[in-house]
């Protein structure tokens, strides 16, 4: 059964591969997306890592002067996507959205790297890239951190990845909706629209957009510009880490001032995050930065933030918590509390079972020794894939796929849970 999935995962990475970059599933999304390419190149690494490394390489030929990368390349023109490349408008030969996503990427070349049979390659592809990757954590710390707080705000909710969060409802409630330009949805042509967010919550995406395109996309203006500030401590760790893997990389590949900063980057922003934790609910939670309040909100975002090397003992109420969502919940990790109101085992982001924050969870969980933890979510993990294949995401009490079908960061995962020692199928 094991080589069954290894060659099904194969296969979803193979069709969804357009020779330089990855989509994640065809029809609901045509383009590269950022965090979904990083992760990606972890699945082709295991059986073509030559074109692993093209992944990475082309996300970053499309990152900005200033060092953001942008969470879409639009690399071919493609109708069946809503908003496309002239609502963005940034202007760039090659059209880009003109926000990010989780800086995953630091993560992802170092474990290529450690794990590579190709060392030549791997270090000339490596050392290329070093700089790039660091550039865009410098951008992050100017553009998403302007009083040096040593944690960093996302302006848009699709920056976090986790579109519909429960966790940006507040803040996203203070963007308007007027002056909204007339727009026609068309990702619910290709997905349930009971499992995609709401209409309201699309105009407020689209008002962001607009706002920040009005601003001609200045990333030195957008963070005091925008009404959504928020601090996920999801987000942060993923940044995190990715800054303290780059400075081992950066050791390891003779470039001591880039490893220099990253550390610093990285320890300033693991001292902040203890400021977003709750001992009321033994997890971190996101900070609205306009209010400067916590958010009351269980969600997996603050669960994510043991992918970070977080205290042990906030790792291990990170565990507990966890295994008592296991209580509830038939398959973990769900993306909200199910004992929530605002919990929805179908919608999006509100309740199911994403594989990709399995597995940061599993890494950080792995490293902070909460073995059994991780037994468990990797065992749900690969469930959900005998049970109900290669999806976008799962509903955790029912394992009924959502979104998005043959879905590539899915596949990529499974890759990487069955690789690890001892991995049963």
């Amino acid at each position: 059964m094991k080589h069954t999935l290894i060659e099904q995962a194969q296969q979803v990475l193979r069709r969804n591969d357009r020779g330089t970059y990855t989509v994640p599933t065809h029809g609901l999304y045509p383009f590269q997306w950022n965090w979904d390419s990083a992760l990606s190149a972890l699945g082709f690494a295991h059986f073509d890592e030559a074109r692993a490394w093209t992944e990475i390489d082309t996300l970053f030929a499309h990152q900005w002067e200033d060092g953001m990368v942008p969470h879409i390349i639009f690399h071919e023109r493609d109708e069946g996507y809503f908003p496309g490349p002239d609502v963005w408008a940034t202007g760039r030969t090659v059209p880009t959205s003109g926000i990010t996503q989780p800086p995953v990427a630091g993560f992802a070349v170092r474990r290529m790297f450690e794990a590579a049979i190709d060392k030549n390659l791997a270090t000339e592809r490596a050392k290329a890239l070093l700089p790039r990757i660091h550039a865009w954590h410098k951008w992050f710390s100017r553009s998403r951190d302007p009083q040096g707080s040593g944690l960093v705000a996302i302006l848009h909710p699709w920056e976090s990845g986790r579109d519909n969060s429960v966790d940006w409802d507040v803040a996203l409630a203070r963007v308007p909706t007027e002056g909204v330009e007339p727009f026609t949805r068309l990702d619910t042509h290709h997905a349930n629209p009971a499992h995609r967010p709401t209409q309201s919550q699309y105009e407020r995406y689209i008002w962001l957009v607009q706002n920040f395109r009005s601003l001609g996309w200045d990333s030195t203006r957008l963070h005091d510009a925008s009404p959504f500030r928020v601090v996920d401590p999801g987000f942060n760790a993923i940044l995190i880490r990715s800054c303290a893997d780059l400075a081992e990389l950066a050791d390891q590949l003779d470039e001591p001032e880039i490893a220099r900063q990253s550390r610093e980057f990285a320890a300033r922003g693991i001292a902040a995050m203890e400021r977003l934790w709750s001992d009321v609910h033994g997890q971190y939670l996101c900070l609205d930065r306009t209010t400067g309040e916590l958010i009351d909100s269980p969600s997996i975002g603050g669960l994510l933030a043991v992918f970070a090397a977080v205290p042990a003992d906030k790792a291990a109420a990170i565990a507990r918590r966890i295994d008592r969502l296991g209580d509830v919940a038939k398959f973990l990790v769900p993306s909200h509390d199910p004992s929530a109101a605002e919990f929805d085992a179908l919608r999006y982001w509100r309740g199911p079972v994403w594989l990709i924050v399995n597995y940061m969870i599993a890494d950080g969980l792995r490293h902070a020794g909460q073995h059994a933890t991780v037994e468990r979510i990797v065992g749900d993990s690969v469930q959900l894939i005998k049970r109900s294949g290669f999806a976008e995401y799962y509903s955790p009490v029912t394992a009924e796929p959502c979104g998005g079908v043959h879905f590539t960061w899915t596949a990529a995962m499974v890759l990487e849970f069955l690789a690890q020692p001892g991995a049963m199928a």
